[in-house]
């Protein structure tokens, strides 16, 4: 898990229990790690899931924001109504139960929570919208209640929030066409701040001319209401000339400076400023417009100077605001420090909410630690903003554990996580391999009506595309495309890659279709879409569009690689497309990508890996027309052509043809040789090797091993004792795969060890017996080591180490020796083998666990033969036909058994 160090608290203070453990999980990452594991045995079961469980540190953490958290809850406990209550109330209202909306004691104060609550099963706003409009007019329609200003207030403001200024007027038009009531005698107040409300103050004043011609006019309240809309609307010489004829009043004198500071003259505003009494400037509506106006327009010192003028809570406030909102972060902390440090001041809640989000958007997390502390410390309890900034802080500091915590535990704690927290929780939890969390999360997400950010989008469709979890991909990407959010190209290039790799070529090609013409050639801009796809398509054999894609992926400006011609010549020579093949050799030689020459390599490798050899000449031939001299790589091509075709006279009379012009080099013969091996010709192989031999070439380790693999296969070990010595002259470190051959062929009998033993007196030098260099005495000491000590050798370990010594084991070392053991009826001295193989690094195999299996069923034992098998099966291995047939055979005896001695 990914720590950071704590940095510096700001003021010393005492720390909670809290910090320290904080502090102890920050300062983690400069101790010495602790030792790694050794890995443990397939065969021991799996650990229990433990992806709720929480470490005793994260415990702690999470129990101290727990209880953090729950101080919210405690304070809305005094409220009108619980929020339980509040959402039965609008789960009645949309099921239409009149019963139990009947039974309400209707209140302004009830009517008022209602309206400003928001239940969590509805988390669509046009949803909520229509049930608090529904709900309104439900209540408005009782005869024993009705409703008052401040609810047709709070109305308005909700529609005008929601963006739904026109509804408001439309209702407003209703209102005024109806006859007011003797209850309703301020009905034009309500009317003129519906429209101011609603962004139209122009016609409410035109309402409030014709109540001044009726001798009507507004109240107070109504009146800066509608001063403040016309400053809003910039209606500035309006807002003047109404304000004029109202009361002079530190509400009306307000509005007036923002007037100013919206029409940049802060001059006049901090004039206007100082014509008012000392508590009532250093209000937040008073000074604070003009500190905000002055930090928007970048006048700091400006601003300082009316902080220092106005000391007070709001103004600093609104200080804290304007520096946050610039940007000037380092400049609010040293603020904050001092202004605690000197006058013990205490931002609100917002302040906080605002300048942490910020801090955490920088990544500054020792500071947004710092802040959340002192939150804590000084008991404020935390608002939405503040415990969603917590989880953010969980996930970017790499407790992610304990932000999964507390967002399980939301509804409890009255968390309302918000778009950033669904993303950085998400992100968090694919970096750790939480996919399966991570899924949970986004469902709940898009539940209530969030769906991830491009960055988190991207990033989770990469981690599920890594991990092989592409139904998900696919909903995740249909989703996103309902949403109308289109995915990135790389998600989808990385998406089609995963199904083609997964083999699920025709949803692959689909993948295309899916951008649309949103993002017509962005799919194209990556070489991996042309690869997959080109791969996926050869796949399912539709070959007819290969060249064409290899044209357009050039003229993308990628260029394809060998292997890619290859498997594109391969699939059209495979259908016999030859017309096809001269045709886009043809036009690949128009281009200036390849040299000419590699051109037709790459199509002679292609049709020779098809097992085309008529059409790897043609080629060639064509080359040599076009006046090119083939080169050495074209000659071999060509060769191997013949080879892998099966066709050895034709590849014989090639290279005498070769051979005849000009001496051919070691690659040739490195060629000739392993195709007549793979041909399973050894007497014809061990002709061109000795031929190669005489004339002073050495052959690549990759032609010995293959021939001596072909001699021991046919058991002409004299030939192989004669290959072996003349490896050892070479110089050349014993490979694994020839010291495998040697191990494997010991088992199998006393062949090759009586034809080492016939060699050794005259092959053997004295001065090699005494230094045991690696070389001829190395590999038989080996084979002689191998062949009788595994019987009754006590310390297998010692054979361990000297085979190690002696040449780099693998898997296929370890399996020979477990198969030696079993032979023998070694089984414990087998099964401690494997557990060391385990603990070295090694992944056993399927011939690992068949060997187990084997052995265990040749000794009868059923019991831990049923038990490794189990654990094949586990991981993912199927045993041989022989192995399951004796295993079949040992429960088929158990179980006659059982039956004779039950009769």
């Amino acid at each position: 898990m990914p720590r950071l160090p704590l940095l510096p608290s700001r003021s010393p203070r005492r720390r909670p229990l809290l910090l320290a453990i904080l502090s102890n999980t920050f300062s983690a990452s400069t101790r010495a790690p602790p030792p790694p594991l050794p890995p443990l045995s397939p065969l021991l079961p799996r650990r229990a899931d433990a992806a709720t469980a929480l470490t005793p540190v994260a415990s702690a953490i999470a129990d101290s924001f727990r209880d953090w958290f729950l101080l919210s809850r405690r304070g809305a406990a005094g409220a009108a109504a619980p929020p339980a209550a509040l959402d039965a109330i609008y789960s009645a209202v949309a099921a239409e139960e009149a019963a139990a909306l009947d039974a309400l004691p209707l209140s302004e104060q009830l009517v008022l929570a209602v309206l400003r609550h928001r239940p969590r099963h509805l988390p669509d706003d046009d949803a909520l919208l229509l049930l608090r409009l529904r709900f309104f007019d439900w209540s408005g329609s009782r005869g024993r209640y009705s409703h008052t200003r401040a609810v047709y207030h709070s109305v308005f403001r909700l529609l005008s929030r929601s963006r739904r200024s026109a509804v408001v007027v439309d209702w407003l038009r209703l209102f005024s066409n109806a006859n007011a009531t003797p209850a309703r005698s301020r009905f034009h107040d309500t009317l003129v701040v519906g429209y101011a409300v609603a962004g139209d103050p122009q016609r409410g004043l035109s309402i409030l001319g014709r109540m001044r011609f009726r001798g009507l006019d507004l109240d107070a309240f109504s009146s800066h209401i509608l001063l403040n809309s016309l400053v809003e609307a910039s209606l500035h010489e309006y807002a003047d000339s109404f304000a004029r004829h109202l009361a002079a009043s530190p509400v009306a004198t307000c509005i007036r400076i923002k007037s100013l500071c919206r029409q940049a003259r802060s001059r006049d505003a901090v004039a206007l400023l100082d014509t008012l009494p000392f508590d009532q400037a250093s209000s937040a509506p008073a000074a604070g417009s003009i500190i905000t106006d002055l930090c928007r327009r970048g006048r700091f010192d400006d601003a300082a100077q009316i902080v220092d003028r106005f000391p007070s809570a709001d103004v600093y406030g609104s200080w804290i605001h304007g520096l946050v909102k610039a940007g000037r972060l380092d400049t609010t902390l040293q603020f904050l420090s001092e202004k605690k440090e000197a006058e013990g001041y205490i931002p609100d809640g917002p302040r906080y909410d605002k300048l942490t989000y910020r801090l955490l958007r920088s990544n500054r997390l020792g500071e947004v630690y710092d802040l959340l502390v002192e939150m804590m410390e000084e008991g404020i309890a935390p608002g939405r903003s503040t415990m969603n900034a917590a989880l953010c802080f969980f996930c970017k500091a790499g407790l992610v554990e304990v932000a999964a915590h507390l967002y399980r535990s939301r509804m409890e704690l009255g968390v309302n996580p918000n778009n950033d927290v669904y993303n950085n929780l998400i992100r968090a939890l694919c970096r750790v391999g939480d996919t399966e969390e991570a899924c949970l999360v986004l469902e709940q997400a898009m539940a209530e009506g969030y769906f991830p950010g491009r960055q988190t989008f991207t990033m989770f469709a990469n981690v599920l595309c890594q991990e092989g979890k592409l139904d998900r991909v696919r909903v995740l990407l249909d989703r996103a495309l309902k949403q109308e959010a289109c995915p990135t190209d790389s998600v989808l290039a990385k998406y089609l890659v995963a199904l083609c790799k997964s083999g699920d070529v025709e949803a692959a090609c689909a993948v295309p279709q899916m951008a649309g013409s949103k993002s017509p050639k962005g799919l194209y801009r990556y070489e991996s879409t042309y690869k997959s796809l080109i791969r996926a398509l050869i796949l399912i054999r539709r070959v007819d569009v290969l060249p064409r894609l290899l044209l357009e992926m050039q003229d993308m400006g990628h260029i394809p690689s060998r292997s890619l011609y290859q498997s594109v010549v391969c699939a059209l020579c495979e259908v016999s497309r030859y017309a096809e093949v001269l045709e886009l050799l043809n036009n690949q030689l128009q281009r200036t990508d390849l040299h000419p020459r590699v051109c037709y390599n790459y199509f002679i490798a292609g049709a020779g890996h098809a097992k085309k050899a008529d059409m790897a000449r043609e080629v060639y031939n064509q080359m040599e027309y076009s006046g090119l001299e083939p080169s050495g790589d074209s000659n071999v091509l060509l060769l191997m052509s013949y080879l892998r075709s099966k066709r050895i006279g034709d590849a014989l009379n090639f290279f005498n043809f070769i051979r005849d012009k000009k001496t051919p080099g070691t690659k040739l013969y490195n060629v000739f040789i392993s195709g007549l091996c793979e041909a399973q010709k050894p007497e014809q192989a061990m002709v061109f090797w000795r031929e190669a031999r005489e004339k002073g070439l050495v052959p690549s380790i990759s032609c010995y091993e293959q021939l001596v693999l072909l001699l021991c296969s046919v058991k002409d070990y004299d030939n192989v004792v004669k290959v072996i010595d003349d490896f050892k002259e070479t110089g050349r470190p014993v490979s694994a795969f020839l010291c495998n051959v040697l191990l494997l062929h010991t088992l199998r009998g006393s062949d090759l060890l009586k034809a080492w033993k016939r060699s050794e007196q005259a092959t053997v030098k004295p001065e090699e017996i005494q230094g045991k260099g690696v070389g001829r005495f190395l590999i038989g000491e080996l084979i002689m080591m191998f062949a009788g000590g595994i019987r009754n050798m006590n310390d297998l370990e010692d054979l361990e180490e000297d085979l190690e010594k002696h040449f780099p084991v693998d898997v296929y070392t370890y399996n020979m020796l477990l198969r030696g053991l079993s032979m023998v009826g070694r089984m414990d001295s087998a099964c401690n083998l494997f557990e060391r193989l385990c603990r070295k690094g090694y992944e056993p195999n399927r011939w690992t666990f068949d060997i187990m299996v084997h052995g265990f069923c040749k000794n009868s034992d059923r019991d831990e033969a049923e038990r490794w098998m189990e654990a094949m099966h586990r991981n993912g291995f199927y045993p041989t036909w022989y192995t399951m047939r004796i295993y079949n055979n040992l429960a088929l005896r158990s179980t006659d058994h059982k039956v004779i001695s039950f009769v």
